[in-house]
């Protein structure tokens, strides 16, 4: 995996500084995450880790599959990772692009569990506690999941707030049997 971000982090840096300077942060996330789930596609895998299709045909494929969301300059970028044979590597520029881009924009994506549907007051609440001690933005996607019986876990980055009753009970369990 190490060895996949250090091949994968020249490439995101200079796509981010390209969409940076070209105003373009959000088209070339929305491609790169377009991309990248071609790339992961099982019979794209097929076709990347075959020895029987060179790198043209890898690139003529990305291509026709990608062509509406490619611009002249991330199609050029399509094309270079394929003379360079790291289209495997689409996956992981995604996620360093958007880490380069959270980063600039002080933004951050938390994923939020719930044992019951939260209103809109509660959700916004819950932004502006997570923007106060991040210190950055914050973005939400709400998941409801009964089976945490109660309270939220909150997941942002490296970040785990564990608020959950079953959370609390397994704690307490581990606690009991030691």
């Amino acid at each position: 995996m190490a060895e996949l971000t250090t091949i994968a982090r020249p490439y995101a840096k200079a796509a981010f500084e390209y969409a940076l300077e070209a105003k373009q942060l959000a088209e070339w996330s929305d491609m790169l995450a377009f991309s990248a789930g071609v790339v992961s596609d099982e019979s794209m895998q097929q076709l990347l880790t075959s020895p029987h299709f060179t790198n043209e045909d890898q690139r003529d494929a990305m291509l026709k599959i990608c062509q509406d969301k490619l611009d002249d300059k991330s199609s050029n970028f399509i094309k270079l990772l394929a003379r360079n044979g790291r289209l495997l590597a689409l996956p992981e520029i995604e996620v360093l692009f958007n880490f380069l881009r959270s980063e600039f924009e002080k933004t951050i994506e938390a994923h939020i569990t719930s044992a019951t549907e939260l209103n809109e007051q509660q959700i916004t609440q819950l932004k502006e506690k997570l923007t106060a001690k991040l210190g950055r933005q914050v973005e939400v996607d709400v998941e409801v999941d009964a089976d945490i019986l109660g309270g939220l876990i909150i997941q942002a980055e490296d970040l785990v707030i564990d608020g959950s009753v079953s959370g609390k009970l397994a704690k307490l369990s581990d606690t009991l049997n030691v």
